[in-house]
């Protein structure tokens, strides 16, 4: 049944004859593999590539009401798009996943008010079959449109204000920021600084919260300051710190590029790094390993985010049960602490 000139092309029941399986089981392993074992899905996906089958996606979109494609939704303005690593590792990811089922990945970017009313009508248009969250804001208005109009949509982060209605996929962000916290504390440095994210966003809070109650008592509210997770709000944020704490042995931040940006202010005041100030970071994102000196910062697993989502997402759509999924994150020491 190889793809020949003169042939017909070949059909759904052909791939389920030539995999040993029924054609239900084909359709489930190209609507997401829910259900289905691993030895089933790769006898599918070794008969697709022997029988050179391909799917009618426009006449499976008629058939199924579906547009066989989910939106790669940021909600920030878009030079984060290109200035933020972490956003093109999940979308690099995310784009993989689906491509595995056959499916179409669309970018759409929100950080205005003009582009989200423009992205809320195209996603309730029906453009898409459900939407990837990245980056959400508490009380952001097209959130509240997306759960509003039943979009089957999931979150990168705990959605704040919407965690019981959106299925998420995310670190554990306090028990990363207590762990970092803990080993500055393990290195001798007494005071510790952190430059948060916004508070409005699921780092920004759950973050904050785990460097707190690592220092317990020693919490100093003098000690923290608040950036946008670009290096440029890095920068800016320890220059604040130190100059009404003179004594900051250490500083946290909550983004590899706030991290670079501390170390910016800090040689630029001159200081070294880490003899006088140690820094550490939040994402292992590949700014990290590339930096001078390199970062010490908690590692996001960021295929298995993409991957987890995708997952999650497909059987939000299909109508099944979606519990949150929180990953283990990785402390990385590199030179800068």
């Amino acid at each position: 049944m190889e793809g020949v000139p003169g042939r017909r092309k070949p059909t759904i029941r052909d791939v389920a004859a030539a995999a040993g399986v029924s054609h239900g089981t084909v359709s489930r392993v190209m609507n997401g593999g829910h259900w289905v074992s691993a030895e089933a899905r790769e006898a599918v996906e070794d008969a697709i590539r022997r029988t050179g089958y391909t799917a009618n996606h426009h006449a499976r979109s008629l058939a199924t009401g579906r547009a066989n494609s989910v939106a790669f939704l940021l909600t920030e303005p878009q030079h984060l798009l290109f200035a933020d690593p972490t956003f093109a590792l999940l979308l690099r990811g995310a784009a993989e996943a689906l491509a595995q089922r056959s499916m179409t990945l669309v970018l759409l970017v929100a950080g205005t008010p003009t582009e989200r009313a423009s992205v809320a009508q195209f996603v309730r248009g029906g453009h898409v079959d459900g939407v990837m969250l990245i980056s959400s804001h508490e009380a952001d208005p097209l959130l509240e449109e997306l759960v509003t109009a039943g979009v089957p949509t999931v979150s990168c982060g705990i959605p704040l204000g919407h965690d019981i209605e959106v299925p998420t996929v995310s670190v554990d962000e306090e028990g990363s920021a207590r762990t970092m916290t803990e080993f500055l504390r393990g290195k001798g440095h007494r005071r510790i600084a952190m430059i948060a994210g916004p508070r409005d966003t699921p780092g920004g809070r759950y973050r904050l919260v785990g460097y707190r109650d690592a220092l317990g008592e020693d919490f100093d509210e003098a000690l923290v300051e608040e950036g946008d997770y670009s290096q440029e709000s890095g920068t800016a944020a320890m220059a604040r710190l130190m100059a009404r704490a003179d004594d900051i042995d250490a500083v946290f931040a909550a983004s590899d590029l706030m991290a670079a940006g501390a170390i910016a202010a800090i040689r630029k005041s001159g200081l070294r790094v880490p003899e006088d100030i140690a820094v550490a970071g939040f994402d292992d994102s590949g700014l990290a390993a590339t930096h001078e000196p390199g970062l010490t910062t908690m590692r996001q697993p960021w295929d298995r985010i993409s991957a987890e989502m995708v997952s999650l997402l497909l059987a939000t759509i299909a109508g099944e049960r979606a519990d949150p999924i929180t990953l283990p994150t990785t402390l990385i020491e590199r030179g800068s602490a």
